[in-house]
């Protein structure tokens, strides 16, 4: 049991972590565009909500409970990180000094988190096959995917902490994070979208 735990555990971690498979990456990155390492707490409380979107999606399409086309779910997941780099930018400009974490962020977070669930969960069924104790596997397989966006947040504000001030301003590690997250993300977008064709 704890054999399996642990395999579907790194099999998760390495889903999010690997570069092949960025744009789940891009996502926690742009996630954490408009906070600093001071603000650990409140970027926690807005993984939580992305983290309680994919579990609940992950679990209703390995189960089989949902079935979304995955064109659909492909083309959606460049959008999703588009959409909150930009949002991201507007949090994080000077001109508009608020609390990066708000009642809306935190619903788009939650909402993003379901289309990105149904992307994780055909990996996870690819993995799993005809096997029908599918609890642990899940549990596991969940949990190497928060540790991975735990990693991949702390590696962000740790960067962002060496970079600002010493070297960039605030503005500009924004502006940085903003234009690589958004440009790949328009890229994917315009590739998914192409693929339709």
């Amino acid at each position: 049991m704890f054999d399996e735990f642990r395999v579907y555990l790194e099999l998760g971690f390495r889903h999010i972590a690997d570069l092949a498979g960025y744009d789940h990456i891009l996502f926690v990155v742009a996630l954490a565009i408009p906070f600093s390492i001071r603000d650990w707490r409140r970027l926690a409380v807005l993984v939580t909500a992305f983290t309680v979107g994919h579990s609940i999606t992950l679990a209703l399409a390995t189960l089989r409970l949902v079935s979304v086309s995955s064109n659909v779910v492909e083309t959606l997941i460049p959008a999703t990180i588009l959409f909150t780099a930009l949002d991201a930018y507007t949090a994080a400009t000077p001109q508009r000094p608020e609390n990066p974490v708000t009642v809306k962020r935190y619903l788009i977070a939650l909402l993003f988190g379901l289309i990105h669930g149904l992307g994780f969960s055909s990996y996870l069924r690819a993995l799993l096959g005809d096997e029908e104790r599918i609890g642990l596997p899940l549990l596991a397989f969940n949990v190497g995917l928060e540790l991975g966006q735990l990693l991949i947040l702390a590696l962000v504000l740790a960067v962002g902490a060496l970079l600002v001030p010493a070297i960039l301003q605030r503005r500009r590690w924004v502006q940085l994070l903003v234009g690589v997250t958004g440009g790949l993300a328009l890229m994917l977008l315009v590739q998914r979208l192409r693929a339709w064709s």
